[in-house]
């Protein structure tokens, strides 16, 4: 059996490219863990990979949902664990690739499948707030779930409520049905590559990258995403808020640029620290190594 593949990392450092050029060398297919790919309308602020190439390879998690939908990561994980043990069943290699460090670690390590609720137990607590205080109900907390509230601040209601109501309705603390998750990690045999390269050279693509989406039609590519009414989820995309100050007149073209350069530079710096958490990922530097040189580095690490 060929081992999982997870290819990941910050935006713009060639994970997609990398994913073909493995997947077409061993027939694999691609899983995408990018939570902006699933969206059909939107291909060129999303750096979506071009038609061809998503023909050429199967590319699951791609082109899915429309704008307008609600896409949660309880539906990703179901959808994509069933993908992933079809591949393995039909004895198809995988690939996994994508930037969304949620996907990744809950396909690694499994969620909470967090199912437990009660209107009026919910109503309760809520009630409990108002009239007696946040620090009434962080202390009844600690009574029934100390190691909770250590992790939780006094300040969270509402994780401080959802951990009451799992243990009213379920009668065991949080931490304790968390420990319940199923992922892939220590079921299928897996190898984690992460890319990076010096941040100033990544900002650095970023901006070009933005540059070349002006000019291959971002701006009327937003234009026909806005005549969609848009989910909170898709709302979230890079480029749809820059682009539509530009379609209103609030601000030139070279200012959006400058916006979407650097909310995605930020971007790529949250996706740094989530990925440097994990220590089962194995870092290439592919400052000045070609898409020909990462690959063979990877498979011949397969």
């Amino acid at each position: 059996m060929f081992p999982l593949i997870f290819i990941v990392g910050p935006t713009a450092t060639g994970k997609s490219d990398i994913a073909f050029v493995i997947a077409k060398r061993i027939n694999a297919e691609i899983v995408s863990c990018d939570s902006m790919l699933i969206y059909r309308e939107p291909s060129i602020i999303t750096a979506k990979p071009p038609k061809c190439i998503l023909e050429e390879v199967k590319h699951h998690f791609v082109n899915i949902v429309s704008v307008k939908d609600t896409y949660n990561v309880f539906t990703y994980f179901t959808d994509a664990t069933k993908v992933i043990n079809d591949c393995i069943t039909r004895n198809v290699p995988v690939v996994i690739c994508g930037g969304t460090g949620l996907y990744f670690s809950i396909l690694l390590d499994g969620i909470f499948m967090d199912r437990c609720y009660e209107p009026s137990l919910r109503e309760l607590l809520l009630k409990d707030v108002m009239s007696r205080g946040k620090e009434y109900l962080y202390q009844k907390l600690r009574e029934v779930d100390p190691i909770s509230a250590q992790k939780i601040s006094p300040n969270d209601i509402k994780r401080i409520i959802r951990a009451l109501e799992v243990y009213y309705l379920e009668g065991i603390p949080i931490w304790e049905k968390q420990k319940q998750r199923k992922g892939l990690w220590n079921n299928y045999p897996m190898v984690i590559f992460g890319l990076t390269m010096q941040r100033k050279h990544l900002y650095q693509r970023i901006n070009r990258r933005v540059d070349k989406m002006f000019e291959e039609g971002a701006v009327e590519e937003v234009k026909e995403i806005l005549k969609i009414p848009l989910s909170i989820t898709a709302k979230k995309i890079i480029g749809i808020e820059e682009i539509r100050g530009v379609l209103e007149g609030k601000y030139s073209v070279d200012f959006a640029k400058m916006l979407m350069s650097k909310r995605t530079c930020h971007f790529a710096k949250r996706q740094f620290t989530w990925f440097k958490r994990d220590k089962r990922i194995r870092w290439i530097d592919v400052e000045d190594m070609s898409i020909e040189a990462i690959s063979k580095e990877i498979l011949e690490e397969v």
